[in-house]
């Protein structure tokens, strides 16, 4: 899964571009051979990403108790959220934040897997499977405004029966607030 994970993101990411990695943690999963202009974290866990030594930045911010990302506009070239999504307690707040903070043809990435702490995860996350955490993701970029189609991705491939699914729903930013 960690390396489906990194292949994704060298694919989609932009080289020597301004990075986000939203609820960052001790590892962004970002390839080490990407060259990135900058990579900032911006997480709950001061101590763990300190231990993140893909990080240029670490910034300590709780996105369920204040959704506005501490960010200038168009800041970012791509936002990623790793394994995390499920943990959004305001995702459509979250996604009109990180829409602000991405520049012109910038890219969120939202990347789950089945793998979950379930006492923190919501409720409807819990409830749904793979496909249908798709589609709610894919809702939260249709609810929010200001985003191209999401598109959906399944990058965990044929890793066999013990192997740990993984998935990516994605969009651009639109150049028109209603999204097309």
């Amino acid at each position: 899964a960690i390396e489906a994970v990194a292949r994704y993101f060298a694919g989609a990411l932009p080289p020597g571009g301004v990075i986000l990695d939203l609820m960052s943690s001790w590892r962004s999963h970002i390839p080490e051979d990407l060259s990135t202009g900058k990579l900032v974290g911006l997480g709950l866990n001061a101590v763990e990403m300190a231990e993140n030594s893909q990080l240029d930045q670490a910034v300590v911010h709780d996105i369920n108790a204040d959704p506005v990302l501490p960010f200038d506009d168009g800041a970012f070239d791509a936002v990623v959220v790793t394994v995390s999504i499920q943990y959004v307690v305001k995702p459509l707040e979250v996604f009109r934040q990180v829409n602000r903070v991405l520049g012109e043809g910038g890219n969120l990435h939202v990347v789950y897997s089945n793998r979950m702490f379930p006492t923190k995860a919501v409720a409807i996350w819990k409830a749904l499977d793979d496909t249908r955490r798709a589609q709610l993701i894919a809702s939260y970029f249709r609810n929010s405004g200001g985003w191209g189609p999401p598109e959906v991705l399944d990058i965990g491939g044929d890793q066999g029966p013990d192997a740990d699914p993984v998935h990516v729903v994605s969009a651009g930013k639109s150049h028109r607030p209603d999204g097309n």
